[in-house]
């Protein structure tokens, strides 16, 4: 298997894990993921390809893409924040028909290894927090809990939204 930057022909790959990835979100929350859709449009992806502080990495084997990681470069400084620079995982996804092979793995050791190379402070992502087998996952990478984002639900469907 290679990790590698991501390239154009690489997009109807790509958009096949996006769904399997809405899948499991909007499974678990159709309140607040539309079934059948996917983060990205195709000409998003290519937009982002081109984009050179937002970097996709692809496992490939076989001119099959296994997962993928997309990832974004902050920089971070205010007056009550020290400045620092972090990779920020967006997304990172391994086929349903790749999962156990510790492709997500090597996956993120990749891009730890990138953002140790550009000076990276560190690697933040989020994770639902309904998506237990993703945060038993990035714990057992060594990731730990920086912040929590928390909701109050206030009306019962998003039908009912004024």
């Amino acid at each position: 298997m290679k990790i590698r930057i991501a390239e154009n022909p690489d997009i109807p790959q790509i958009e096949t894990l996006l769904y399997q990835v809405q899948k499991v979100h909007s499974d678990k929350r159709p309140d607040l993921f539309t079934a059948g859709s996917k983060k990205y449009t195709a000409e998003e992806l290519e937009d982002l390809m081109k984009d050179e502080t937002r970097p996709i990495y692809v496992a490939e084997e076989d001119n099959r893409i296994l997962g993928y990681a997309f990832c974004i470069y902050q920089n971070y400084q205010s007056h009550s924040l020290n400045k620092i620079k972090t990779l920020y995982i967006d997304d990172l996804c391994v086929s349903e028909t790749a999962r156990g092979q510790k492709i997500g793995t090597k996956l993120y050791q990749f891009v730890l290894d990138i953002a140790r190379q550009a000076g990276c402070y560190n690697v933040t992502l989020n994770v639902w927090a309904c998506n237990e087998a993703a945060m038993k996952f990035y714990e057992k990478c060594g990731l730990q809990v920086q912040k929590m984002g928390m909701e109050q639900i206030l009306f019962m469907t998003t039908s009912n939204i004024p």
